[in-house]
């Protein structure tokens, strides 16, 4: 331990850091072991705060919180808070191959073609470069990589040391790797089903990535054999579904979201691109394609909505001139701001996806509706039986229980006595989610919260 003097003591700062909480993990730093590197002398407090992200939005919230917590103490001269970062590997099996240094790895997907997918990968992966996160981008759209054109790049990728292998080409502070860097930009890409699904196994298994935070995946729209393949052959530790504001984009696009639901890939969220016009001049928003579709849907389905891109010409203008408008602008304008907030919000919901998967002690081998109960049959061979009510009124959404104190805002009697589970969606690899007869859809059950509501299956 640190020798120290003066009135203060370690357990003096870390009892005044306990105050201080991860908004979206729900406990404190201390306890989330986020505090290092503790150092007093002469009342001269210097600690660092460890976020499990350097995308964190709410990181310069969390060192002001920090500070003001410890400078409060009786005989703090001073307080040097250094806020710093390591991402956490995803709680999903080890990679191998080219992404075994790969952290996380996100699938950025739609249902339809034409939302801007593209656009939204290539300057969210800038975005979380900008924070100082190691950031790698794969072009999965085999028929049409757009990556090489917005990145400003026609270089071919080179060999790897290890024979067979390649090394991805870096740009703009990120790694990336699209077939486009392979054929050119004008030669169309003739294949069928399988050709395509090797090709995204070899830029899986045989491009050396290196050390990455994040990989994203750049897939094409649709849920067809190359999603297939990913969903298989990668690690995925999320996805993110985009959409435009219209109802039939939506509808289209959440086709994706059920499908990352189908192989338990966690759902971060839904982004809104397109969202509306800002006019440079006046500086009014104009919806040209409606406004609110992915934040309904995300409520809908009970995901997390990270944001809404506004529609912009200078983002396609500096796509088409190889330099992002994240990586472009010098300034934050209106446009880079919803980059950078939603790669905030994407990452942080990661941290948070793991953060509760590696807290799974047990998981569901089989759940299912048999008359009036939801049964649920666990990996440590206990068995479970809710009550389709029990199960209603113990819902944890926000709109059924207060977030910041834990009060019921449910009332029992506007539950109907008959209500039922109609179905049952897994979220990623921690909870399960039920559809019920009311019209309720957006209660997360975690696997320990399942587990509580029934002490007969607690170990």
């Amino acid at each position: 331990m640190t020798p120290m003097t003066g009135t203060v003591s370690a357990e003096d700062v870390y009892k005044a850091l306990s105050v201080v909480s991860d908004p979206d993990l729900h406990k404190d730093i201390v306890s989330l072991g986020f505090v290092k590197n503790l150092a007093i002398e002469d009342g001269a407090v210097r600690f660092d705060i460890e976020l499990t992200t350097p995308a964190c939005p709410v990181k310069e919230t969390m060192k002001q919180q920090a500070s003001t917590a410890v400078a409060a103490l009786p005989g703090v001269r001073s307080v040097t808070v250094n806020m710093t970062a390591q991402v956490r590997r995803a709680a999903v099996p080890a990679s191998e191959g080219g992404m075994r240094q790969v952290r996380n790895a996100i699938a950025i997907a739609s249902g339809k073609g034409g939302v801007g997918k593209s656009t939204v990968a290539t300057n969210l992966a800038l975005a979380l470069a900008r924070t100082g996160a190691k950031v790698g981008l794969m072009d999965a759209d085999v028929y049409g990589p757009s990556v090489p054109l917005m990145l400003g790049s026609v270089e071919r990728p080179s060999a790897a040391q290890q024979e067979g292998w390649m090394t991805p080409v870096e740009r703009h502070g990120i790694r990336f790797m699209s077939i486009g860097l392979l054929t050119g930009r004008d030669t169309p890409v003739i294949w069928r089903g399988p050709m395509a699904s090797k090709l995204v196994q070899q830029f899986l298994g045989q491009v050396d990535w290196g050390e990455l935070d994040y990989l994203l995946v750049d897939l094409p729209p649709g849920t067809g054999d190359v999603q297939l393949t990913l969903t298989q052959s990668a690690p995925l530790s999320g996805a993110v579904i985009v959409t435009t504001p219209q109802d039939v984009a939506v509808g289209v696009t959440m086709r994706g979201l059920r499908m990352f639901e189908q192989v338990q890939v966690p759902i971060l969220g839904v982004v809104e691109n397109m969202s509306g016009f800002i006019c440079s001049h006046c500086g009014k928003t104009t919806e040209i394609f409606r406004s609110g579709g992915g934040k309904r849907a995300a409520e809908q389905f009970g995901v997390p909505f990270l944001g809404a891109i506004p529609l912009d010409a200078t983002v396609a203008a500096a796509g088409d001139a190889g330099e992002p408008i994240v990586s472009r602008a010098r300034e934050e304008t209106p446009v880079v701001r919803a980059f950078l907030d939603v790669a905030g919000r994407m990452a942080q919901e990661l941290s948070i996806v793991n953060e509760r998967t590696m807290a799974v002690r047990f998981r569901p081998s089989e759940a299912k509706i048999e008359g009036g109960n939801v049964l649920v049959k666990w990996t440590d061979g206990r068995d479970s039986a809710f009550p389709h009510r029990e199960l209603r009124l113990a819902c944890p959404c926000a709109m059924c229980v207060d977030e910041w104190s834990g009060e019921k805002r449910l009332e029992p009697k506007t539950v109907p006595a008959d209500v039922k589970v109609l179905d049952i969606r897994p979220v990623g690899r921690y909870a399960l989610q039920f559809n019920f007869s009311d019209g309720h859809a957006t209660g997360i059950y975690s696997y320990d919260k399942l587990r509580e509501l029934d002490p007969r299956s607690v170990s």
